[in-house]
């Protein structure tokens, strides 16, 4: 006897493959990327090294190493792109028209990336080891 895990009266519903659900996939993904990087960089940055002890040196030390630049990146990046897209969403509701909503996702994704690129440039032509 073979039993099914499907009930008889559900019916499966077919998800498009647009922006909205790439969004809505991408809201996910960047939520499950962000706790781990988040909460190191808060466990690295304010209990084992300090708040107190941060200064300019530290920073220079951390980012002689490409895998911290590396890491701040990838944090700056997926947490401005997870706020980017909950505002999206938000401001979603207050414009009806579909070419509105549109043209805010265009603007909104321009103004990710300038931002998101503007971090980068800082943390990879950023800090120099001061001279001694």
């Amino acid at each position: 006897m073979e039993t099914s895990t499907i009930a008889p009266n559900t019916r499966q519903v077919r998800v498009p493959k647009n922006y909205e659900t790439t969004a809505w996939k991408w809201m996910r993904y960047s939520a499950l990327l962000l706790i781990p990087l988040a909460w190191i960089h808060v466990i690295l940055q304010d209990v084992i090294v300090g708040v107190h002890r941060i200064d300019l040196n530290y920073v220079a030390l951390r980012w002689a190493n490409v895998g911290w630049r590396i890491y701040d990146i990838a944090l700056v990046a997926f947490a401005f792109a997870h706020g980017m897209n909950g505002l999206r969403q938000i401001l979603a509701e207050y414009f009806p028209s579909p070419k509105a909503r549109q043209t805010l996702g265009w603007i909104l994704l321009a103004l990710w990336f300038v931002i998101t690129a503007i971090g980068v440039v800082a943390v990879v032509g950023g800090v120099r080891m001061p001279k001694q």
